[in-house]
């Protein structure tokens, strides 16, 4: 008799650990994909490819995950695909910026909000950067500032972003300190950094405001560009620690900005929570945090309940900043 109730009891521990196994099997996703808003290039796509690569590296998926792009918007075509068409959809993630924060703080994803979507995780910051062509003759900020205080008309402002975009921000911060009415200024928006580097090295623009982790990509790749400030309190470190702040030039201007993913509103928690799981496993390993080194991003691991919180209290922050550049009206 004991012998019969001791091999129930290891046939049910058998069944509850295959039950076990098969749960967690169901809860990964079989075709992982990564969302980036944009065409291929910039920041969008930096932050898919260290999720894609990070995985990949790290076995941590079963199934490899690929990219797709989904333009339009600076990030509402795909915020509103992931509310309205995917919403329960546990194989894909999308990639975020404080740029999409800040368009959701001024209501440019339609009628969805902060609250609309899971967010999921962060994997690093980054911060902005003034850029140039590498033979322009601004080769400092100082020299970029002078020339735009002293004729606003003929220094194009280029960017990822349209009117009240985080790049669009960078650049009114920028006319700011240089005593310049951000409404005089000429900004021209691209969907992108690829297609504004793009009109960069046309000469259709001055100078492109971007972020660092993005031109530390361009200039490892041979692009002909020359970062003039990084706008950040310190110099970053790394690669990136040549390059002086604003600060350091005589321009008060700080942009730090978040990436990282979120999922659909309707994902299931037990899909959730695989994903926060499988990211906090990630950001342990020596594989991520090369790849964190390897974009230019500086760590910023947030997951779950801590980056809602921390998402929804910038939100907050960049509708008061937004109502200060006349975007909202009180």
């Amino acid at each position: 008799m004991k012998i019969a109730k001791k091999s129930y009891a290891l046939l049910m521990a058998g069944l509850l650990g295959l039950s076990a196994m098969n749960v967690t099997m169901a809860e990964e996703p079989k075709k992982p994909e990564c969302i980036a808003p944009a065409q291929p290039g910039g920041g969008f796509d930096l932050t898919c490819r260290v999720a894609v690569n990070g995985f990949q590296k790290t076995q941590l998926l079963s199934n490899p995950m690929r990219t797709i792009y989904m333009p339009g918007g600076i990030g509402a075509v795909a915020y509103n695909n992931i509310v309205a068409q995917r919403p329960a959809d546990g194989n894909a993630i999308v990639a975020f910026s404080g740029g999409s924060l800040l368009n959701l703080a001024q209501g440019k994803f339609g009628r969805y909000n902060v609250n609309d979507v899971k967010w999921l995780a962060a994997i690093g910051s980054d911060y902005g950067v003034a850029i140039v062509r590498d033979d322009s003759p601004y080769q400092d900020l100082p020299a970029l500032m002078n020339a735009f205080k002293e004729d606003p008309t003929k220094i194009v402002l280029g960017a990822g972003g349209s009117v009240g975009s985080q790049d669009w921000m960078k650049a009114a911060l920028t006319a700011k300190a240089a005593g310049v009415d951000y409404k005089k200024m000429r900004f021209v928006a691209f969907e992108g950094g690829g297609e504004a580097v793009t009109a960069l090295r046309g000469g259709h623009i001055q100078a492109y405001m971007g972020d660092a982790a993005e031109a530390r990509t361009m200039l490892d790749g041979g692009t002909p560009i020359k970062i003039l400030a990084v706008f950040s309190k310190e110099r970053l470190a790394g690669k990136m620690g040549e390059i002086p702040t604003a600060a350091e030039q005589g321009y008060d201007i700080n942009w730090p900005i978040i990436r990282g993913f979120y999922v659909g509103p309707k994902v299931s928690d037990e899909s959730y929570n695989w994903w926060v799981g499988a990211f906090d496993k990630l950001m342990q390993t020596p594989e991520f945090k090369e790849l964190q080194e390897q974009q230019g991003l500086f760590e910023f691991n947030k997951t779950g309940a801590e980056l809602d919180a921390y998402v929804k209290e910038r939100v907050a922050a960049y509708t008061e900043l937004a109502e200060s550049f006349g975007l909202i009206k009180k």
